[in-house]
């Protein structure tokens, strides 16, 4: 007898390290399943989400993905922030013939042919941020990130870009994932002694907070010495006093000022649903849509069978909130719409530059260079 409804595992943390960001895509994520839902479900089949919260630890992810494929029957989940989390997921997900989703940017240099990667490869975004920042405020750089896989390879990515531009790595440091303020102080005795141009970020939960507070607290100027980051976002910013985080950058696919029409209907319903100082990100955007394009390819396998599904993606396009999107059908990674912003006074990202086409993911690139991306990335656009 078939099951009355389709289900699938969400996975995501409400506590730990990233939990401020992680809810921001249990929103996305839930959103996206009611629309389906109160639109008559699936083949009349409404989506059923199995939840739990794994507490930002990669080892209850893992532990959590297998209790979803064995004793809830579900075949497919969405989930993970950290890298270290999706990695943790992944064995199970493959042992057990499954099909996981993940909505987060990442360092790349991974495929499972088990996984869809809707997050941003960093060919769509840290070549562009680099770019940016060495043509608006110099070349001389510093690197911190949180100390564990993401931020390792994605510095490593940046160093090789920067190195080959003629720029330079003036140090590169790490705090834990469960930062304290004090794992910042020896950071900012390196910025008053090196004086960078520019501050290249990677950390993530609420070390991003201490950061910013330490910089601020030192008494440094974004006009001159801005923080570029990989991960700072609206969930971030949110929680910062006034003006904190004001003169930063953040690179991403998506901003909740993003102003398509799109967009706008996008932000306006998770407000609507979640309270209008809700935070809407990036990985939220990608947690909303990539269930909406399972239900597209649902629709269109007429089976939640994996492999069925799997073969259903490869090469869709989908209408996304921040542009339309396209799976790349040898990558499993999506093609994605690049662009920079800027935090202002009111914690608002102001958007000051975006990509004109849609960048083609490009996970296992080894040196980049411009001809990796998109030329038509390379025309900034002050907006």
């Amino acid at each position: 007898m078939n099951n009355p409804d389709w289900r699938i595992g969400i996975l995501f943390s409400e506590t730990g390290a990233t939990a401020a960001i992680e809810q921001t895509m249990i929103n996305g994520s839930m959103l996206a399943i009611e629309e389906i839902n109160s639109a008559g479900g699936v083949l009349g089949r409404p989506l059923k989400a199995v939840a739990y919260d794994p507490q930002s630890q990669a080892k209850k992810y893992r532990e959590f993905a297998a209790r979803m494929l064995v004793e809830d029957q579900v075949k497919i989940i969405f989930g993970a922030y950290m890298s270290s989390c999706r990695k943790a997921v992944l064995p199970e997900i493959e042992a057990h013939r499954g099909l996981f989703f993940y909505p987060t940017f990442y360092e790349g240099f991974e495929f499972s042919p088990r996984c869809f990667y809707t997050g941003a490869a960093p060919n769509q975004g840290a070549l562009q941020l680099a770019s940016y920042m060495m043509e608006n405020f110099g070349s001389n750089f510093v690197l911190i990130g949180s100390n564990y896989v993401y931020p390792y390879e994605y510095n490593r990515v940046v160093t090789d870009f920067v190195v080959q531009s003629k720029g330079k790595i003036l140090d590169e440091l790490y705090v834990p994932v469960e930062a304290k303020p004090e794992d910042f102080t020896r950071f900012i005795q390196r910025l008053q002694k090196l004086k960078p141009d520019v501050i290249v970020s990677s950390v993530v939960g609420i070390g991003v907070n201490y950061l910013y507070k330490a910089y601020a607290e030192a008494g440094f100027d974004p006009k001159t010495m801005p923080i570029a980051a990989a991960a700072t976002s609206e969930a971030d910013v949110v929680s910062m006093a006034p003006g904190t985080a004001a003169g930063h950058f953040t690179s991403t696919v998506f901003f909740e000022t993003l102003q398509t029409p799109a967009a706008r209907r996008f932000v306006a319903a998770y407000k609507a649903r979640f309270g209008a100082s809700a935070p809407v990100t990036a990985c939220a955007e990608a947690a909303y849509f990539e269930i909406l394009m399972y239900a597209k390819a649902l629709e269109i396998a007429g089976t939640d069978n994996p492999d069925a599904i799997i073969e259903t993606l490869k090469g869709m396009e989908f209408e996304a909130p921040q542009g339309r999107i396209r799976i790349d059908p040898t990558t499993h990674h999506t093609e994605l719409w690049p662009r920079l912003g800027k935090i202002n006074m009111d914690h608002q990202f102001e958007i000051v530059w975006e990509s004109d086409a849609r960048v083609k993911p490009d996970p296992y690139f080894v040196a980049p260079t411009f001809d990796d991306w998109s030329k038509l990335a390379l025309q900034h656009r002050k907006m």
